[in-house]
This record gives structure tokens, C-alpha cells and sequence, in this order.
């Protein structure tokens, strides 16, 4: 089963094609359509949504910083948010900086700590 484009088959639906028909063709069943209906997005996601994607545009322009730089692109792009939300956003889309720390050089443990 593929998601159902709401907004192309609402669009479609006005110009008075059956939703049955459009769903039909593009091969999508109706129910996830009208699930949407009933629930559209809601005002915290849609601003959620607009964060990431301030958190993207900064992190396609810049891909070796991390999170606290991509926040302060977007911040300044008007995009406001917390640095947390910042990092939980990258953290879920996987959008790292390209420079990792640097890790030690000791890899053994102590003498004592077996």
C-alpha cells in the first residue's frame, strides 16, 4: 500500500473526478484519503515540518557543521527553535557533521579495571 497525495486528490476530487477513480488510477486506496480528511496536519507538525526544513536548507549549504551551526542558520533564516529541538530534528534525519570528534588513543583499559 502507497500514501494517498491528499492535496492532488482533493484538487481532482473539486474539478469533479470521484475520488474512487482517482485512487483507482494512481493506484492508491481511498482510505488513508479519507483518514486525511479527518485529520488534516495539525498546527505543531506543519511547525515542525517548517523547522526541518530551515534545519536542511542550512544543512545542504553547509553539510560538515553540526547541529548548533544548523541552528543558528535557521534561527537566523526565521526559523526560531530551541538548540534540543535542533539536535532531536538532525538526530532523527541523520544529518551529521562531516568532522567527528577525535577519539582517543588508548584503546586498552586499565590494569585494574578487569
Amino acid at each position: 500500500m502507497r500514501v494517498v497525495p491528499p492535496p492532488l486528490v482533493r484538487e481532482l476530487a473539486v474539478d469533479g473526478i470521484p475520488v474512487t477513480v482517482t485512487c483507482r488510477v494512481l493506484k492508491f486506496t481511498r482510505a488513508p484519503y479519507y483518514r486525511w480528511l479527518a485529520r488534516p496536519v495539525t498546527e505543531p507538525e506543519l511547525a515542525w515540518a517548517y523547522r526541518a526544513n530551515a534545519l536542511f536548507d542550512a544543512h545542504r549549504d553547509d553539510p560538515e557543521f553540526g547541529y548548533r551551526y544548523l541552528h543558528d542558520e535557521a534561527t537566523e533564516a526565521g526559523a526560531a527553535m530551541s538548540q534540543r529541538t535542533a539536535w532531536v530534528i538532525c538526530s532523527q534525519q541523520g544529518w551529521w557533521s562531516t568532522f567527528g570528534k577525535r577519539r582517543s588513543a588508548r584503546t586498552r583499559r586499565p590494569a585494574g579495571a578487569r
